[in-house]
């Protein structure tokens, strides 16, 4: 899945554990009629895929949906989602994932007259 955007905010890379687990954030704002603020988290060597890009860059994420189950002390089990990003790259502003479609070429008439009436009913 891709989601289109313009960076809010780009976190700190953030280190857990004693494995050495890491983590940054990145909040992008979606330009559609409700705008929709989502905070994708990159993981271990992908957090440095976020160091050439700044707040109010118009992006494009490539994400993978991550959902898991926590059973609390109670025996209630909750469930998390996360966004977590694997490519990022630059877009353009009015960039739409539906590509163009080109035009098709075709040959002028060369035997045209302009004496010659045309049946337009206008």
């Amino acid at each position: 899945m891709e989601i289109n955007g313009k960076i809010k905010k780009i976190d700190t890379t953030k280190t857990f554990g004693n494995n050495g687990f890491r983590k940054r954030e990145v909040v992008i704002v979606t330009d559609e009629q409700y705008p929709q603020f989502l905070l994708v988290e990159f993981t271990q060597d992908k957090c440095d895929l976020l160091n050439s890009f700044a707040e109010g860059d118009l992006v494009k994420i490539s994400i993978n949906l991550r959902g898991r189950e926590w059973i609390n002390p109670e025996g209630e089990a909750k469930y998390f989602n996360s966004i977590q990003g694997w490519r990022i790259e630059k877009a353009q502003a009015g960039h739409s994932s539906v590509p163009p479609v080109e035009a098709q070429s075709f040959v002028p008439a060369d035997n045209y007259k302009d004496e010659e009436p045309d049946d337009l009913p206008f």
